[in-house]
């Protein structure tokens, strides 16, 4: 299993919500998000940022890029 599946369960799951919780917040069926957590489907981009957001995480830590899961300051990166 890919790490971004693991990752966005685990993060669903260390929140106590349902896939159905999730999916409501991404505005779409509990179904679709499923395949996004089997990897039957891939993540769109702008899915993955509203994740990042949500999770208050990176998409380099759902991607598996890095194992810090903190959100990156984008002023002390100079941006």
């Amino acid at each position: 299993m890919r790490v971004i599946y693991r990752r966005i369960r685990d993060l669903r799951e260390d929140l106590d919500l349902s896939q159905t919780d999730v999916a409501k917040m991404l505005g779409m069926s509990q179904t679709g998000y499923s395949k996004y957590e089997t990897g039957e489907n891939d993540i769109p981009t702008q899915i993955l940022i509203r994740l990042a957001k949500f999770y208050n995480t990176s998409i380099d830590y759902l991607l598996g890029q890095t194992d810090n899961p903190k959100r990156y300051d984008a002023e002390k990166c100079g941006n």
